[in-house]
């Protein structure tokens, strides 16, 4: 497998609902930023690997195979950002590139060394889940903060929008995962929440509610 392979399998996986979802070539186009030619020589190789299933015109479907070799690209990505982040003073906002990089190394036994050296994370920094060594996802209940009425409460656990900017602007708001949260009121001309947090209150946009995810409590 090829990086190039392996980035393809992932963005799939992304731009699946469920991993199982039919995905137009497009859309995978403009995820990987390339021309749709280049995606359907992409696929048609996946394809001849059994890790995709694709028929022109109705868009690719990854095999179980090639689902699970996509969740373990991620699986690498996301404990590559907690050590970054826990062992080497990274800031969430400095990590993806980095685990870019590091989740085409093809150890396995890194893997799990630096899995079992990391306590076994179950979130990386963003609150995006880490699958396990079976390629198995813990459900979560987390719902976005755009959805909680008034007077209702919640923990922040993670970002829709993980870019850097949308990062360092919550650094700027001094939001971050595990802080609790009350929604205060709503502002009915654009949305924005008036919310208390860290025993203050706080005006955000309907746009970075809709990006941030919590658990009610």
């Amino acid at each position: 497998m090829t990086l190039s392979e392996e980035n393809y399998l992932k963005a799939i996986y992304h731009l699946s609902k469920d991993a199982r979802d039919e995905v137009s070539t497009n859309a995978i186009a403009d995820a990987m930023e390339t021309k749709a030619s280049s995606v359907t020589d992409m696929v048609k190789k996946l394809s001849e690997k059994k890790l995709v299933k694709y028929k022109k015109y109705q868009g690719v479907k990854l095999t179980e195979e090639g689902r699970l070799y996509a969740v373990n690209v991620i699986r690498k990505h996301r404990l590559w950002e907690v050590f970054l982040v826990e062992k080497l003073n990274f800031s969430w906002d400095e990590v993806h590139d980095v685990a870019e990089q590091l989740e085409h190394i093809k150890s396995d036994k890194l893997v799990e060394e630096l899995d079992t050296f990391l306590d076994y994370p179950t979130v990386d920094p963003h609150g995006d889940p880490i699958p396990d060594k079976h390629g198995k996802i813990q459900p979560s209940s987390k719902v976005l903060l755009s959805s909680l009425k008034k007077g209702e409460k919640g923990v922040c656990v993670g970002v829709k929008n993980s870019s850097k900017e949308f990062l360092q602007y919550l650094d700027k708001l001094r939001i971050s995962l595990g802080d609790e949260l009350t929604v205060l009121s709503r502002e009915p001309f654009d949305n924005s929440v008036l919310i208390r947090i860290n025993d203050s209150e706080l005006n955000v946009s309907s746009l970075t509610a809709t990006n941030l995810y919590v658990t009610k409590t």
